[in-house]
């Protein structure tokens, strides 16, 4: 990413007008007019402006009326398009109109096809027709504030195809989660029924919580995570879980995340404090209820899947048992491709292969590490060598060990089911 995007300024205003009218002939036409825009700007309406080295190159406005917002326009400089910078134009503008309470977001935009020549033969002339958008985003009011009381929250739309490598992964989750859920009246003709519940198991830093978000975004619902800490901190833990689940069913719909829930889940016995017991009796009598409502999704995390309770664990209670682990070779190629800028100077093969049994978080860091000594060394270089990430490798130390693997590979034959 190659631009900064800030909200719209009054000093913004020239070269903003400049790209709205000097694009609406390159396929970036809109219904609304130059001059529509400009009322819209001086009026102080939700706008976004994307920089490159203090030039504007890209804009996106809006006007907000009756609670509904209308996405006016989307220009960008013409060398720019087809970089992702009209998503995340959009993106950024969506997300100050969520902050702004605004729940519906439409936009209309022109459409190619002709009109029939029977118009034509009444008396009319052709002008372009309109293809309608519309986003519905969690409602204002009680709800916005229920899901703020909740510490949830709507994520940014593309977080699923930011989600590098892991690729065998995102093509499971993609089919068994998302596509049911996301489509499922054609799910429904299939006789699929969409899961309620999942789990995600693997050793830590593999991208659990990276996924579970990723579906979120992909799906557009609030992402609601419960912290067990959090909640222990009300007194009573079970009442507290209750409380909150009671709170969740009032949401049109979420995805609801519970990390390392082997805390709250372990097996009955194993726990030496009793009110722990009491906890997992819980959330094994919430999950049933959970299961009723449409749009929903509860997402457990663990590392250690063979700690949890197997009542928890049973097909009535969670739909599949997903396995996340280390990249592969190809998935590592991937990342580094990434955090490297898919630069020609780095070496992407002698960094997959100096970053065995490195999860993506491992080679996040190690990139950091390899940035921060470019930039050190020189702040005008393109950035980091293949020699700075081989050296940042050479001080980091995989999360993730061969025992935790075999341990991983064995948790894969007796407890995935996907």
């Amino acid at each position: 990413m190659n631009w900064l995007i800030h909200d719209y300024r009054e000093d913004d205003l020239a070269a903003v007008v400049h790209l709205i009218d000097s694009t609406a002939g390159l396929g970036q036409e809109s219904v609304f007019s130059v001059a529509e825009c400009i009322g819209a700007l001086t009026s102080r309406q939700p706008a976004v402006v994307a920089v490159h080295r203090g030039v504007p190159i890209g804009t996106a406005l809006a006007h907000v009326r009756d609670g509904r917002a209308w996405v006016m326009r989307i220009a960008i400089e013409p060398s720019w398009r087809g970089r992702g910078l009209a998503s995340a134009l959009l993106m950024e503008l969506e997300r100050r109109l969520v902050e702004a309470r605004v729940r519906r977001i439409a936009y209309v935009l022109a459409e190619e096809e002709l009109l029939g020549e029977g118009l034509r033969k009444a008396g009319y002339t052709r002008r372009p027709a309109v293809a309608y958008f519309e986003k519905t985003e969690p409602a204002t009011g009680t709800t916005a504030n229920l899901l703020d009381e909740l510490g949830g929250r709507l994520l940014a739309g593309d977080l699923w195809d930011k989600v590098a490598g892991m690729e065998a992964e995102k093509v499971l989750i993609e089919r068994r989660v998302v596509l049911p859920l996301a489509e499922p009246e054609r799910a429904a003709r299939h006789g699929v029924i969409p899961p309620r519940a999942i789990t995600l198991f693997g050793p830590p830093g593999t991208g659990k919580t990276t996924f579970a978000r990723a579906i979120a975004s992909r799906l557009g619902w609030p992402f609601v995570e419960l912290l067990p800490s959090r909640l222990a901190h009300e007194g009573n833990l079970a009442a507290a879980l209750r409380t909150a689940f009671a709170r969740i069913s009032e949401l049109e719909r979420a995805l609801v995340f519970i990390d390392e829930v082997e805390e709250i889940a372990a097996v009955r016995g194993a726990n030496p404090e009793p009110s722990m017991h009491g906890v997992t009796n819980e959330l094994l009598k919430l999950i049933p209820g959970f299961r009723e409502r449409d749009e929903r999704l509860l997402v457990c995390a663990t590392n250690s899947i063979r700690s949890l309770d197997p009542a928890f664990l049973r097909p009535g209670r969670f739909d599949y048992l997903i396995p996340i682990g280390t990249p592969d070779a190809a998935a590592r190629a991937a990342i580094w491709s990434r955090y490297s800028a898919q630069r020609d100077d780095v070496d992407l093969d002698a960094l997959v292969a100096a970053s065995e049994l490195f999860t993506p978080a491992d080679i996040e860091h190690a990139a950091r590490i390899a940035a921060q000594a470019a930039f050190e060394r020189n702040a005008a270089e393109a950035g980091a060598r293949t020699d700075d990430y081989l050296t940042a490798l050479g001080q980091c130390r995989p999360t993730v060990t061969p025992a935790v693997i075999d341990e991983f590979t064995s948790d894969i034959t007796s407890h995935a089911r996907i």
